[in-house]
């Protein structure tokens, strides 16, 4: 089992910056793909940026430019660094990790209990 605590939400006014934490915990897993994902009132979660093992990122129209999703693999622990920030950013945000466990081998999706970011105008 996998845990993943997030950390770093709030409130903020517009063009300010949040750095968001997502830390992972448990025994004999590795994390493949770690992607962060957010959920405004009445609408859909939305996958915001996701990044590869060796790196390698991806970022949601609404944020690229402004958002830098990163990883510290030794630490087991994401990042997602939020600047320019807009009211429209106001969310929910989750992390999730895509996470392979060992004895037995397993694949599975771990989600965060998410943090709230509030962008004031």
């Amino acid at each position: 089992q996998v845990q993943l605590v997030e950390s770093g939400g709030g409130l903020v006014q517009t063009g300010g910056s949040l750095r968001l934490s997502c830390a992972a915990s448990g025994r004999g897993f590795t994390i493949n793909v770690m992607g962060w994902y957010r959920q405004a009132p009445g609408k859909q979660r939305e996958l915001i940026a996701r990044i590869t093992s060796d790196g390698r990122t991806n970022y949601g129209d609404s944020v690229k430019g402004r958002f830098t999703i990163s990883r510290d693999n030794a630490k087991s622990t994401g990042y997602l660094q939020m600047n320019s920030l807009k009211p429209e950013d106001t969310a929910v945000y989750y992390c999730a990790a895509d996470v392979t466990t060992f004895l037995p081998k397993h694949d599975s999706r771990y989600w965060g209990q998410g943090t709230q970011v509030t962008v004031s105008s």
